[in-house]
């Protein structure tokens, strides 16, 4: 709103120093028409540009008429249409940039035609007039041009950014339902098949705790997408212990050591906490029963991942959203990315992050 004003208050000033030099140029010759006549003439020529922005049409109409009359009734020396051609320039301007190009066309071929045919149609007037007005045309067209592509790189900017909000949810949700609903799948498994009500007790309180935990962080994870939603912190590396403890509860045996100050940026820390879970996600899949290690270095430059287990490996790598998803988000960071089976066997994973 501020900085409309500025540009009304612009449009005001410039309004107000050309009706003074065009009521000059009336007055000036040795036998000046009536201050009655000349004053409101000069300010039908110059009022328009204090409008222009509100009615470029008729602002332009308004001007380029007086100038005409002006000049036809000889009020106005055709010498001294400096004045009058800058206030026509101004509105032309305006309707170059608000307009379309084939109504600003129209209204440059107008105000050329009315400009040459009052100074005697002169092939150096028509020149002038032309380069003149021409001129304000095509930086007025330009102008719009450039802010069309302005607001339709802002529009582009704007659904991408939608689009990457969808995808980094989408990868959250993956993440979340893909490691809680491996462990659950699990302890189900085993309730199935156990004989002893204790075994299946804990099962079933295994699968309970998960559902749970798994609902919790979903419905924080889902809360961006309304804007009045009281949202939880995002998962760091202080939420490693309870993955791990997850991962133990499913028949994978995990030691988990960080080391360094645990103090990351949030994205760093989140992106970390997801490589971890879709890890022990894998090994409760594929090689539970096993023992699992996960080893989170933190340095001044960089966090590193590490996660091995003792299972039987695999031959090739899937391809499934669960490594790709590793992967995407070690590459947002310029990051280094790996994962297969290990020297001595089992599968390995190993991630570096820099954030310096």
């Amino acid at each position: 709103m501020i900085a409309k004003l500025h540009l009304y208050l612009v449009d005001v000033a410039a309004a107000l120093v050309i009706w003074i030099l065009v009521a000059y140029a009336m007055l000036e010759p040795h036998q000046p028409p009536s201050p009655w006549v000349a004053v409101p003439l000069a300010a039908l020529v110059a009022v328009p540009v204090a409008v222009r922005r509100l009615w470029p049409e008729i602002a332009l109409g308004v001007t380029t008429a007086a100038m005409v009359v002006a000049v036809i009734s000889r009020v106005l020396p055709v010498h001294a249409l400096g004045a009058t051609v800058a206030a026509v320039c101004f509105v032309l301007y305006t309707v170059a940039v608000e307009r379309d190009r084939t109504w600003s066309l129209a209204a440059l071929v107008v105000a050329v035609i009315a400009t040459t045919g009052i100074s005697g149609g002169e092939p150096e007037s028509l020149l002038v007039a032309f380069a003149a007005l021409g001129s304000v045309w095509a930086i007025g067209y330009t102008t719009r041009l450039r802010r069309s592509f302005l607001e339709r790189e802002t529009t582009q900017r704007a659904e991408q950014a939608l689009a990457d909000e969808r995808l980094r949810i989408a990868r959250e949700l993956h993440d979340v339902v893909a490691h809680n609903l491996s462990l659950i799948a699990v302890q189900a498994a085993n309730a199935a098949h156990v004989r002893s009500p204790a075994h299946a007790y804990e099962a079933l309180t295994v699968i309970s705790e998960t559902s749970r935990a798994a609902l919790t962080e979903m419905r924080s994870l889902l809360g961006v997408l309304r804007s009045d939603a009281d949202l939880a912190p995002s998962p760091g590396l202080d939420g490693l212990a309870e993955l791990a403890d997850r991962a133990s509860l499913a028949g994978v045996r995990v030691s988990l050591e960080v080391r360094g100050d645990s103090a990351v940026p949030e994205g760093i820390g989140l992106s970390v906490y997801r490589i971890v879970q879709e890890a022990l996600t894998n090994v409760v899949k594929h090689a539970a029963p096993a023992s699992c290690t996960v080893v989170v270095d933190v340095t001044p430059s960089s966090v590193r991942v590490e996660v091995t287990d003792d299972g039987p490996g695999v031959k090739e790598l899937g391809v499934g959203h669960g490594l790709i998803g590793m992967r995407e988000r070690v590459a947002v960071y310029g990051g280094t990315f790996s994962a297969g089976p290990g020297e001595t066997g089992g599968f390995r994973v190993v991630a570096e992050l820099p954030h310096r």
